[in-house]
């Protein structure tokens, strides 16, 4: 089964390391963004099963270019990654982790975030 995930994250390192993790939970496909525009584009040719945004991202939030995306596409499971978690709000379907990246920690919010969702 294809799973395919959104990572919106501007700082390329961190997007890589959050692209191994989620193809260690088992996504299969993955696009990488680092602004809302490019992140929405992205998420209306390939939907999402899970997106990845940190709060800053070039020229905006991942918070915006979530909403902008959930606008479109509805709800999808999203996890947080961020250095600035009392910005966003967890619940639901959306998962906050906080960087530096925790591999466990990452994992356990996506699964909770994708089962949340189901």
């Amino acid at each position: 089964m294809l799973r395919h995930a959104l990572i919106i994250e501007d700082e390329i390192l961190i997007a890589l390391e959050v692209e191994v993790l989620l193809r260690d939970q088992g996504f299969t496909s993955i696009d990488v963004a680092d602004n809302a525009r490019d992140a929405l584009d992205l998420a209306l040719r390939h939907r999402p099963d899970l997106i990845t945004a940190d709060y800053r991202i070039v020229g905006g939030t991942g918070v915006d270019a979530v909403s902008a995306i959930m606008a479109h596409l509805g709800p999808i499971p999203v996890v947080y990654v961020t250095g600035n978690a009392a910005s966003v709000s967890s619940g639901g379907s959306n998962q906050v982790v906080e960087k530096p990246v925790s591999p466990t920690r990452l994992a356990r919010a996506c699964q909770v975030a994708t089962q949340s969702a189901a």
